[in-house]
């Protein structure tokens, strides 16, 4: 049997793109309403850019071998940067050039949560080199993150707030009202497009509330202007000499 070139390896095989993603649903209706809010803020963030794909509940194919044996991964939340945004039905591996995520975020279910905080956090480290790795609990709130250091992941180290800084978003991760949410470095909340949306029509109303502040307050200097005026005519001063 005559070797084959790997040009024609390659027309032999496959179109892995159209594999379909396996993972199960999410367990509840909070963990849903959390990696949707995970998906749209960012998506919103960076609006602007087309360098990134968001995969939510996504099945990551990584080998054959993982095929034969069923020995499906996929994270709740991941990011890969530098590529296109394009939908796809699952990530795999080898036809995305062998990129992995630079970023995972897993939220704890009763069910899983060993196996996120062992299981995966191996795999992720070891076989995925994902530079990030977080987990959250929307009910009971426990919150970490890792960072890649020779294929073992150490601890972020939280700040004052309790925040965990990710290099791959470029933003604070934090708990806020019971939920995960984007941090900007100056500390500011990063919105969904609903809140966005609302800001927008609540500014006209902020801006004329500060006009009616500042003409208050020109109020109230005139009045006390006024006021030590009239009390200097007592003493028998003219104002303007004072």
């Amino acid at each position: 049997m005559s070797a084959i070139t790997a040009q024609e390896l390659e027309s032999q095989m496959p179109d892995a793109t159209m594999l379909l993603s396996d993972e199960p649903e999410m367990e509840s209706s909070v963990h849903y309403l959390q990696l949707l809010l995970l998906v749209t803020s960012l998506e919103w963030a960076w609006r602007q850019r087309d360098d990134f794909f968001i995969g939510a509940n996504l099945t990551i194919y990584f080998s054959r071998q993982q095929l034969k044996h069923r020995d499906f991964r996929g994270p709740d939340f991941f990011l890969v940067k530098n590529t296109t945004r394009h939908p796809r039905n699952s990530w795999v591996v080898w036809e995305e050039d062998g990129r992995y995520p630079d970023l995972i975020i897993e939220l704890l279910f009763e069910s899983t949560a060993k196996v996120d905080r062992t299981t995966k956090l191996d795999l992720y480290a070891t076989r995925f080199h994902t530079p990030e790795y977080f987990y959250f609990s929307p009910e009971t709130l426990e919150f970490a993150g890792f960072r890649l250091n020779f294929n073992q992941y150490s601890p972020v180290i939280p700040n004052e707030q309790g925040w965990l800084w990710s290099e791959a978003l470029g933003f604070f991760l934090g708990i806020h009202q019971g939920q995960l949410r984007y941090f900007s470095v100056e500390g500011i909340l990063v919105p969904t497009p609903e809140e966005a949306a609302q800001q927008e029509i609540l500014r006209p109303d902020q801006a004329m509330a500060k006009v009616e502040q500042e003409a208050q307050r020109a109020d109230q200097e005139k009045f006390r202007a006024d006021r030590l005026a009239a009390k200097l005519r007592e003493l028998g001063l003219d104002p303007d000499d004072v």
